[in-house]
């Protein structure tokens, strides 16, 4: 495998990330930003709906490239400033799993397209 998680003993832990990677793969996969967009390119529903649509949409560039989530080296949410976190890493839960990953959430005054209340972006390293 070319992902290792590194959860320092000491540090607060979690399921939802882990604190570091090292990656050992020889290709880098970066996924770039991914909105709550449907295969129709339309924009719906609360920050859940979102979330969990952007994930499923990181997983099908990830699964295009023959990776999957276990190779996700770090993933970055950004997030409207206006949404909730918790509520956000609620659908997270629900697509992402028990796969747990460094992340960086950032909140942000706005989006690309002003409907959007999230993105993500990922890097993944594949054997």
């Amino acid at each position: 495998m070319a992902i290792t998680h590194i959860n320092p003993e000491g540090m607060h832990t979690s399921i939802v990330f882990s604190h570091g990677v090292v990656a050992t793969g020889s290709t880098t996969l970066y996924v770039g930003g991914q909105n709550g967009t449907d295969t129709d390119g339309h924009i719906t529903g609360d920050v859940v709906d979102q979330t969990e649509q952007a994930l499923r949409n990181v997983l099908q560039v990830l699964t295009a490239a023959g990776a999957s989530q276990t190779d996700v080296a770090k993933l970055t949410i950004y997030l409207h400033a206006d949404a909730d976190v918790q509520e956000a890493f609620g659908g997270a839960q629900e697509v992402w799993g028990d796969h747990p990953v460094p992340l960086t959430v950032v909140k942000v005054a706005g989006l690309a397209r002003p409907e959007a209340l999230v993105e993500i972006d990922a890097v993944a390293v594949i054997d």
